[in-house]
């Protein structure tokens, strides 16, 4: 018998005369043949059935040696398993997270790195995190240089690998030889938490200007040390500062999720490694890489230079110019001209920039491959420092991974020439008082392209969330939905059109705080190749009897019960000229 990657001597047993065998073995019987493979024992049950058990872990020939090169269809499969380890994560988070923004939401994302903290395989989860968790496991990695099995770490520093401070990843460092004082993967779990302080409810505020008024700063702080969670250290840290987290359980909670779902994804991996051996599970985590880098260069290839100049509203601008070696396979994106560090919040860590040319040249490959840090070796991204897009402490950032993130995704397409400007912002929306806190984006139109219109309402680009649903939200909190539909005319007109915004009113039944962080409000999203700019969004405040006032689309108000909040989202850009043939 061929198993594990090892020939073995196997006897052929009648299911008759079976007590208990180990393998390796053949057993068969009249309606079919059992495959009894090394490390499992075969037992006879009173019923007639027969129950194999794993009783040891198998002699693998993959112990001895690496495979030199990938084979193609282990390649394929490998894909799959990593990507459902991430998956497997994604699912145990969900069932075990305790609000609702993770759970009703999943405003989260799980993947899983190898032992340089490179991305291997991630689930189709929220873009923005995936492309700059490598970052968050790198600086675990270099804050504690010595882990050790049952370490779990938090971090939200977005001057260290996070992105902004609600979003706190958890990384697990994973040993599968005792003799290896390095980790053999690493498993990472990251979710937006609802609230993480600040000086406003659901930390998301509009008008910070310093990291400290928008909330706790984590830095690679130890939440788990030999498989026991540090409840009281954690606690004392989300307690911590002068605007501390307004709802400690709730993400002590979230955070016992996320160690569970890294947890879950340990084992997958585990698994996957006593199953084909420490070194194959290695090496095609390299290989992984190295087919997703093969795939960019040749998407790279097809690509010409390009240059745009994208504005937000408020100030600041992004600049990037694209200079494509064809030939390589390569390309430089070189922000250089961008603003510098902005006095407001729009300002985005590097890893977000990252995150953002990470999804774009994957979105670029037409193969089915895992979204990994192999799409990245063939680029080259020059960010000025500091500047709006490396900033430095103090400087506020909570709009840059959920706002600029999406104009970072929209400068780039439009330096190529691929895609219209979509909505562009993720129109975030708080509410919430001291107990409670709720956070939503909000959807709008995509971007026309020369293949096709835009969609209409739908998350674009680097968020991919979805809403509550109305009888959840309405039941743990004190709001109604008066009106959730489609923005009828809002995109841009064009050969191929861009797709439609949204128009979403919520009614408070108490007095609430309430926010709005968004963009496109002043600078509309722009269509190419002669294609119109889509509308941009706007917003209302409508009070008991119905009157409509305009607000701007960053406010932060009071609301008195009766009171109503309606936001209409930007639509998407169109392509090309109205009318014009169709190459």
């Amino acid at each position: 018998m061929f198993a594990h990657g090892l020939a073995h001597s196997a006897p052929l047993v009648d299911a008759d005369s079976l007590t208990t065998l180990d393998g390796p073995a053949l057993i068969v019987r009249g309606d079919t043949q059992i495959a009894l493979a090394p490390g499992w024992r075969a037992q006879a049950e009173p019923d007639g059935l027969i129950r194999l058990v794993r009783h040891a872990a198998p002699a693998h020939a993959a112990y001895d040696a690496a495979p030199a090169a990938a084979d193609p269809v282990t390649l394929e499969l490998f894909n799959r398993r990593f990507m459902g380890v991430a998956e497997a994560m994604g699912a145990a988070l969900e069932r075990t997270a305790q609000s609702v923004n993770i759970k009703e939401r999943l405003d989260f994302s799980c993947a899983l790195f190898d032992t340089d903290g490179g991305l291997v395989a991630n689930a189709p989860h929220m873009p923005v995190h995936l492309g700059s968790m490598g970052a968050s496991v790198r600086a675990v990695r270099d804050r504690h240089p010595v882990l050790r099995p049952g370490d779990a770490f938090a971090l939200n520093n977005p001057y260290a690998g996070g992105t902004h401070l609600p979003d706190i990843t958890v990384v697990m460092p994973v040993f599968m030889d005792q003799a290896d004082p390095r980790p053999a993967f690493y498993v990472a779990a990251r979710g937006h938490h609802a609230d993480v302080g600040g000086v406003q409810p659901g930390s998301m505020p509009p008008f910070s200007r310093t990291i400290d008024q928008e909330g706790v700063l984590l830095d690679a702080l130890p939440v788990m040390r030999d498989g026991v969670f540090l409840e009281a250290e954690t606690r004392a840290a989300l307690l911590a500062g002068p605007h501390p987290a307004r709802s400690v359980a709730r993400n002590l909670g979230d955070l016992k999720a996320q160690i569970a779902a890294c947890q879950a994804g340990a084992a997958a991996v585990a698994g996957m490694i006593t199953s084909y051996g420490p070194r194959t599970v290695a090496a095609y985590m390299g290989f992984v890489q190295d087919n997703a880098e093969a795939a960019v260069r040749r998407a790279v290839g097809a690509l010409k230079d390009g240059r745009a100049r994208v504005p937000l509203d408020g100030g600041g601008e992004i600049v990037v110019s694209i200079a494509v070696d064809a030939a390589a396979g390569e390309a430089v994106i070189d922000f250089a001209g961008t603003s510098a560090v902005l006095p407001s919040n729009f300002n985005a860590p590097t890893a977000v920039v990252h995150a953002a040319v990470l999804y774009v040249f994957r979105t670029l490959v037409e193969d089915d491959i895992p979204l990994n840090a192999g799409c990245l070796k063939p680029l080259r991204i020059l960010v000025p420092e500091p500047s709006m897009l490396a900033p430095v402490p103090p400087a506020a950032v909570v709009a840059g991974n959920v706002e600029t993130s999406q104009h970072i995704v929209d400068a780039l397409y439009m330096a190529l020439g691929i895609l219209a400007n979509s909505e562009g912002t993720m129109s975030n929306f708080t509410f919430g008082d001291e107990d409670r806190q709720y956070y939503e984006t909000l959807c709008g139109g995509a971007g026309a392209s020369a293949r096709a219109d835009g969609a209409s309402a739908v998350h674009t680009h680097m968020t991919n969330s979805r809403l509550t649903d109305p009888e959840i939200l309405e039941r743990r909190f004190p709001v109604r939905v008066e009106r959730f539909g489609i923005r009828r005319g809002s995109g841009g007109a064009g050969a191929h059109r861009g797709g439609d915004g949204l128009v979403r009113r919520i009614r408070f039944l108490e007095p609430m705080e309430a926010a709005l962080l968004s963009t496109r409000r002043e600078n509309p999203p722009r269509g190419i190749e002669g294609g119109s700019d889509a509308l941009a969004g706007r917003q209302s405040l409508i009070d008991a009897l119905g009157h409509a006032k305009a607000i701007p689309g960053c406010f932060s108000l009071t609301l008195a019960a009766g009171e109503a909040i309606e936001i209409e989202t930007p639509g998407g850009g169109g392509y090309g000229v109205a009318g014009a043939a169709e190459e």
